[in-house]
């Protein structure tokens, strides 16, 4: 079976997800097509070379509908050959998007796929394409549906997480986001967004507020408590789990991650299709895996996937150098690390969607790209990437570094 490596990743910066956020007039299409323009202009790339273009897009209505993948390769001048595909695993789909690519490379069947996102969260609004789960009773009831601030916040009770802990990852969130921009750790993968006329309009990070402090987010309510109790959530987190008398409400807009716009691209292939291309791989797909997880607490898929993804590999926790865990909500991530007692300096290293931003459908391959820069930079081996799934499951890559 041919190994899958990756030659390159690119991203556009999050811009926030509101009608006054930089990126709001600009479309989902051109979003994905900066990424993908970028990543082809960047390489000098042949896209005659290229079998597919897999892109996660987690409310594919409107404008982002009707296969952006495919709209967005014509759009970034990739070969009218060039097909796209639009992929929905709710917060992973990024992710899953570079392992769908991998797993074309890996079968044999395809040998150069770009993988990954698109988001306009200010555009087309969370949650706009709908869905049975929350609606339906017949599934809502049985798989104690409810929404994933409140799983966030029945995980934080469940494993002992107080507002203080929560309060204090994202205060971190924050210093290493600013300090890896200030550094540039970013800069080289990072496309400019800009307008038809050629100027920037947003060429970094928007979300981001590197004066955060214990202080200013111990001024903030929490988030969740009138929906757990005036919906009726709080019920159903106590039914599902009634080892938990009450639940403890610690997250809010500030530990939570922001909502924001923008796309990556990952560009995968064999080792044959990169010679053909003229280019030299960055690093190796060792693994990945997919799992469902108990739909309550929803969000500790990575936890689960995490152990699935290991066996997969035949490594263990210890043969892993860097975590790159989507910040969600900072109870997931301090649950992850609670639960394989990491040390915090492997994980999320340069900062998270707390402090920059989670544009859903593009989240997992940017997270992807970030570890991998990372890795180049440190001259470390091996990464874990992992993402936290509505309805309670998880997805997980291992990389190493060629």
């Amino acid at each position: 079976m041919p190994d899958a490596y990756i030659y390159d990743h690119l991203r556009t910066p999050r811009g926030r997800g509101k009608a006054d956020g930089a990126l709001h007039q600009v479309t989902t299409l051109q979003l994905a097509t900066t990424a993908l323009r970028a990543l082809r202009e960047r390489n000098d790339l042949d896209t005659r070379l290229v079998d597919d273009v897999v892109l996660g897009c987690v409310d594919p209505v409107g404008e982002a509908g009707g296969d952006v993948a495919r709209a967005a390769a014509l759009n970034a001048d990739y070969g009218h050959h060039v097909p796209g595909v639009q992929i929905n695993r709710f917060c992973a789909s990024g992710l899953d998007a570079v392992n769908f690519a991998a797993a074309q490379v890996m079968s044999g069947q395809h040998d150069l796929v770009v993988g990954g996102g698109v988001e306009s969260m200010s555009r087309v609004g969370i949650g706009a394409s709908g869905g049975a789960w929350p609606v339906e009773p017949e599934i809502a009831v049985k798989s104690y549906f409810m929404p994933q601030g409140v799983s966030a916040d029945l995980i934080a009770t469940k494993y002992g997480f107080t507002r203080d802990d929560c309060d204090a990852y994202a205060v971190e969130s924050q210093k290493r986001a600013a300090k890896a921009w200030e550094r540039g750790y970013f800069k080289k993968s990072v496309a400019p967004v800009t307008d038809v006329n050629g100027i920037v309009l947003l060429d970094k990070d928007e979300h981001m507020r590197p004066g955060t402090d214990m202080q200013t987010l111990g001024q903030l309510k929490p988030s969740f408590v009138q929906m757990a109790d005036m919906g009726g959530f709080s019920a159903v987190a106590i039914d599902a789990h009634p080892e938990v008398e009450a639940l403890d409400h610690v997250h809010h807009a500030g530990n939570s991650s922001g909502i924001v716009d923008g796309a990556a691209a990952v560009l995968v292939g064999s080792r044959k299709a990169g010679r053909s291309a003229g280019l030299k791989p960055r690093a190796r797909i060792r693994a990945f895996a997919n799992i469902g997880s108990e739909p309550a607490l929803m969000l500790t898929g990575p936890v689960d996937v995490t152990k699935k993804v290991l066996k997969r590999a035949g490594m263990t926790i210890a043969d892993i150098d860097l975590f790159e865990i989507n910040e969600a909500f900072a109870s997931v991530v301090l649950r992850y690390m609670q639960a394989f007692a990491l040390d915090p300096a492997k994980v999320n290293v340069n900062g998270g969607a707390i402090a920059m931003g989670h544009p859903l459908g593009a989240t997992g391959a940017m997270i992807l790209g970030t570890v991998l820069d990372e890795l180049e930079r440190t001259g470390k081996e091996t990464a874990l990437v992992t993402l936290c799934i509505g309805a309670g499951m998880g997805t997980a890559t291992i990389i190493e570094r060629v």
